[in-house]
């Protein structure tokens, strides 16, 4: 049985994962989506938080 840390470290981890997905997806610039990236890696949870209200969405069609 995983303990309940382990659990929220995979909940963190598929986070950053969507989040990158969702970056690249994106049509901000390059350089935008690199830091955005980069934020999200330094820093896996607060990184989501911020991208989430403030980041690049992806591209509506």
């Amino acid at each position: 049985m995983m303990e309940i840390g382990g659990i929220f470290g995979i909940l963190i981890l598929a986070a950053d994962v969507w989040a990158i997905l969702n970056i690249f997806q994106s049509t901000a610039t390059t350089g935008s989506k690199t830091l955005w990236i980069v934020l999200v890696l330094a820093l896996p949870l607060i990184g989501v938080i911020v991208w989430y209200f403030a980041g690049p969405r992806e591209a509506s069609a």
